[in-house]
């Protein structure tokens, strides 16, 4: 159920512990502050620092849920994600245990990777990210271009069968039949995660799914940023905000 939340209405998240919760945290806008070159995003040393405290604390019930794919992850991040659960391509894509899985690529992707390329040469202020299940347009430099964006994603998917997803100033061409919650619901019967609580934090539209999820199987969503409709029953400020809650749970 999705509430309209005052940006006071939410309470912060109560802490948690690794003896009952789980933790799936959304990367960008949650670990990490958007920026108008999503593809120069790296983790800071902080950050490192952190996911290793957490990883420390949790074990194996941690979990990071991003749009980004576990390719991208393990670029940005580096070895800190090493012996973390990722799921990665809005949950396309899960590697628990070592063993990464993932559906086959999207028949059509390519030819609307080269439509998407074409379509931005147009308008510079665009950007196209290249993912393992997906191509998105960003258009954060550009917001007056969302419309023009939106349209054109929109045939550009239509004529290739692709999913729309759309972001925070971005939209996404992907194949279907996944989201965030279907990779959450499908870790929760994993050994590591069994028996736990989850506990989801994101901050976009993509990361919904996983919040309702979360309270769905005896948990909370943790919303960044209360400034829309959400199925969160806390909320967080800002990035730096996570971090510090991230802190104080990790000790």
């Amino acid at each position: 159920m999705l509430t309209r939340p005052d940006p006071s209405a939410l309470a912060p998240p109560p802490c948690v512990a690794p003896e009952h919760h789980s933790l799936f945290i959304d990367f960008d806008g949650t670990l990490v502050s958007l920026v108008d070159r999503p593809d120069l995003v790296r983790a800071d040393d902080e950050l490192i620092d952190l996911l290793a405290a957490l990883r420390g604390r949790f074990g194996r019930r941690l979990a990071l849920v991003s749009g980004r794919s576990v390719e991208q992850l393990d670029a940005m991040i580096g070895p800190a994600v090493a012996d973390i659960t990722l799921a990665g391509s809005h949950g396309a894509e899960i590697r628990y245990d070592g063993s990464l899985d993932h559906p086959p690529r999207p028949e059509g992707l390519d030819a609307a990777i080269t439509d998407a390329r074409n379509f931005v040469a147009k308008h510079p202020q665009l950007i196209v990210e290249i993912k393992a299940q997906g191509v998105a347009i960003h258009y954060r430099m550009a917001p007056a271009l969302e419309p023009v964006v939106i349209r054109a994603a929109d045939v550009i998917a239509s004529r290739h069968g692709l999913h729309l997803q759309p972001g925070k100033k971005m939209i996404e061409l992907r194949g279907g039949g996944g989201d965030k919650a279907t990779a959450l619901v499908a870790l929760m019967e994993k050994p590591a995660f069994a028996a736990s609580t989850p506990v989801m934090i994101g901050d976009d539209l993509t990361d919904e799914p996983a919040l309702a999820a979360a309270s769905r199987l005896g948990g909370f969503g943790i919303i960044v940023g209360a400034d829309r409709a959400t199925a969160a029953r806390y909320a967080l400020a800002d990035v730096a905000d996570v971090r510090r809650w991230l802190w104080a749970v990790s000790e």
